[in-house]
């Protein structure tokens, strides 16, 4: 039973790492800019295994679903000290990603690594990505970002 559980989350893990294009840009329809960001863990137990969060430019928010894929989300608010610990992530956004045409950097969590979701709204232009944790697997303009994803979650969750 462990080796079928073992196989169908591989074949899982292996087709979440093949995207299209067709979802990387959509309208939303208010347009107000944001940045959600999140980890994902599969061969994981528990609350933490999934944290996704929306920032706005005044407040912070929290995924209640903490659905793998990131299509599924219900956000509620949180409080605004943790909107002063995560205020400042957006400047740490790199924005040579929204020129890049891939929407998946590495294989996220194929390795039970982990990965990471994010999507960015600029002006009701939404864009996704999902990225892998392992630094050796994605580009170098990457890494300090994904150092501070990391910390901010860890930020909100202590």
């Amino acid at each position: 039973m462990r080796k079928l559980f073992l196989f169908i989350s591989t074949i899982g893990f292996l087709i979440s790492c093949n995207t299209t294009n067709d979802d990387n840009l959509i309208k939303i329809r208010n347009g107000q800019d944001f940045l959600i960001f999140g980890h994902f863990y599969g061969e994981c137990i528990g609350e933490v295994c999934v944290e996704t969060f929306k920032l706005t430019d005044q407040k912070i928010f929290e995924d209640t679903l903490d659905d793998y894929s990131g299509k599924k989300l219900n956000f509620v608010e949180l409080e605004s000290g943790k909107f002063k610990q995560v205020e400042d992530l957006i400047s740490f956004f790199p924005k040579q990603l929204l020129n890049d045409t891939k929407t998946t950097f590495g294989c996220p969590d194929c390795t039970d690594g982990g990965g990471l979701f994010i999507q960015y709204s600029e002006s009701g232009n939404v864009k996704s990505w999902r990225i892998d944790q392992s630094k050796d697997n994605i580009p170098s303009y990457l890494h300090s970002f994904i150092d501070k994803v990391n910390e901010k979650i860890s930020l909100i969750n202590n």
